[in-house]
């Protein structure tokens, strides 16, 4: 089973979590034009969904990203940093890839 035959919104977030695959992840990724997920997107990918599933459905903004990041990869990197990682808003492109329902937060702060 595919990301095409996985029920989604009108703006391709997963409707169900349990979904969710890494294999689903890599699908939805080359539809978003990431076209290979490397060890920096799956960190913050796997961030998000710890947090989502394990901390009452929270989904951080850019700065906890960050900051989660910083710790994670032993240096702090920047926003911009995390716009190379996911160009079309880390806080809704990885959100999305990492198979969590769409934010409605508007920016990183």
């Amino acid at each position: 089973m595919g990301y095409a035959d996985i029920e989604t919104t009108d703006k391709g977030f997963l409707v169900n979590l349990d979904d969710w695959n890494e294999d689903i992840a890599k699908e939805i990724a080359i539809a978003e034009a990431i076209p290979e997920l490397t060890q920096k997107h799956w960190d913050l990918i796997n961030f998000l969904r710890d947090e989502y599933i394990n901390n009452n459905a929270n989904q951080p903004n850019e700065r906890n990203m960050v900051k989660a990041m910083a710790a994670v990869w032993g240096e702090k990197p920047s926003t911009k940093d995390l716009y190379d990682l996911f160009p079309m808003q880390p806080s809704k492109q990885a959100t999305k890839i990492a198979g969590l329902p769409e934010t409605k937060r508007k920016g990183g702060y």
